[in-house]
């Protein structure tokens, strides 16, 4: 039993999931789509929130947020469910298997196998499809892999109930139901009031353009407060959360200004296309940062950028990220 289920490859679990399954459905949605209406962008630092002993940043809502707000605003019905029992779980994916519905899961990416060893972590809010059984073996569509894939029973149970912080329980998602027409234009401006919100208004500080400043002045002190090798540590580990395991500095900021650029015409704002543009320049300076934090903390290259020099492009990012968020407010009012 295997679906003629399209795979495609994307940027970012969570969206690519998504635009598959609806894609299966003939609601051809792009990933940047989904990621804008879903209100997806987002930064967020909390100290009392700890992975590995360090702090945790995070570049995006918790897990099943993009879909769930995606959908809902296109009037999209969604089946969601965890599970205790990894029988009743497995049962409950192979019924929707052959129902002819593919099924989105939560899963944690350090025991999925065909990952390579070096890119194994623990992580447990990756997503991906299944969309075929035959005896033993499980069809995974797995957006940011070239082409699909498999895993056994034993393995697909292993990642859908991997421990740790954000556990996926078993969770498994899919389409139900569709209206005769999709309010792409309604979807559009909640989800860009809602990402203005969360850049801009909320009042505490780890959070959005706030969290950027607050994160920078913390990250300057950490060698004075942890010493050089424990600093290098938590710094890298803030480089791995935000281009391995959710590809959210640079990686975002591009996806939201395919996003902006698509929202353009159908909106009919070309205002849009110009913060497009400004959105792309942010990107190309988190990845610069995401570079020179690298070289810090390998002690690698002719000269190595400083925490205070990297704390001040953060500041700097910061700043033409507030100046975009309240154009694009101004704009989608």
């Amino acid at each position: 039993m295997i679906l003629n289920f399209k795979h495609n490859q994307s940027s970012h679990c969570e969206n690519g999931v998504i635009s598959n399954l609806l894609k299966h459905y003939g609601i051809n949605v792009s990933e940047a789509m989904i990621f804008g209406s879903g209100s997806g962008l987002f930064f967020g630092y909390m100290p009392f929130l700890k992975l590995n002993k360090i702090p945790v940043a995070t570049f995006r809502p918790v897990p099943g947020i993009i879909f769930k707000r995606a959908t809902k605003r296109m009037g999209i019905r969604i089946f969601k469910r965890s599970f205790k029992n990894p029988k009743k779980a497995m049962d409950a994916l192979d019924m929707a298997l052959e129902q002819g519905r593919p099924v989105g899961l939560q899963v944690g990416a350090y025991h999925l196998t065909y990952f390579p060893r070096a890119l194994r972590f623990h992580f447990n809010m990756h997503n991906i499809v299944v969309y075929g059984k035959e005896g033993n073996t499980y069809y995974i569509s797995d957006p940011v892999l070239e082409n699909t894939t498999t895993l056994t029973r034993e393995e697909l149970i292993k990642v859908r109930y991997a421990k740790g912080p954000f556990a996926p329980n078993g969770k498994m998602y899919y389409p139900v139901s569709f209206p005769e027409k999709i309010s792409i234009e309604s979807a559009i401006k909640k989800g860009i009031s809602q990402t203005c919100y969360h850049m801009l208004n909320i009042p505490l500080p780890l959070f959005g353009i706030k969290g950027i400043r607050y994160f920078a002045k913390r990250m300057e002190k950490w060698p004075q407060k942890l010493g050089d090798k424990n600093a290098a540590v938590w710094l890298g580990q803030f480089i791995r959360m935000m281009e391995e395991i959710g590809t959210g500095g640079a990686g975002f900021r591009f996806i939201y200004a395919a996003f902006l650029q698509e929202s353009a015409t159908i909106l009919n704002k070309p205002d849009l296309k110009k913060l497009s543009t400004d959105m792309t320049e942010i990107g190309d300076r988190w990845r610069e940062f995401s570079v020179n934090a690298a070289r810090n903390c390998k002690g690698r290259g002719e000269k190595i950028i400083t925490y205070s020099e990297l704390s001040q492009m953060l500041k700097n990012i910061a700043d033409k990220e507030e100046i975009l968020f309240k154009q694009l407010k101004k704009i989608i009012q």
